[in-house]
């Protein structure tokens, strides 16, 4: 967000020197504040908030496949004749370890169907998850591990 900041002033300062506050203008600003930012940002060790966005945008559409394909699951586990469903929790240790890291993780198991986040162990390192279908939950906390929390840290770190 600081960058962002940083590239609005630059951008105004760009407008300044040239003269011209016109919205033509205050965008060409915006892009070379964006690639002085982009030059400079060994020097400042950040990682951009271009690159930043890009990678939330990555956490975004793997939350809409993940959503489409957990309610085909489950879709196909309500139609199907014979539910052999084996519900169950299971605890899912936490790499992440900011609260809203936790929450974010928290909240996209929730939101995909055929899971529900339950509870958040009282030291913040375990997070227990409801799954419709627990019968493989090595699968399922390598399947959390690798897409969201991986996705989550890769977005906000």
């Amino acid at each position: 967000m600081r960058l962002f900041i940083n590239n609005v002033f630059l951008a105004l300062a760009w407008a300044a020197v040239s003269g011209s506050f016109t919205a033509l203008n205050l965008a060409f600003g915006f892009a070379l504040g964006t690639l002085s930012l982009v030059l400079i940002r060994g020097e400042v060790h950040s990682l951009g908030y271009v690159s930043r966005t890009r990678r939330i945008l990555s956490l975004a559409l793997l939350f809409l496949k993940e959503l489409a394909l957990s309610a085909w699951k489950v879709a196909v586990l309500v139609a199907s004749p014979r539910m052999e469903l084996k519900p169950g929790i299971f605890a899912f240790p936490l790499t992440v370890d900011r609260d809203f890291e936790i929450t974010l993780l928290a909240n996209l198991i929730t939101l995909t169907p055929g899971t529900l986040s339950v509870d958040v162990s009282d030291d913040r390192r375990t997070l227990f998850v409801h799954a419709i279908d627990c019968s493989d939950p090595v699968a399922a906390r390598r399947d959390i591990a690798n897409g969201f929390e991986k996705k989550i840290m890769e977005a906000f770190r």
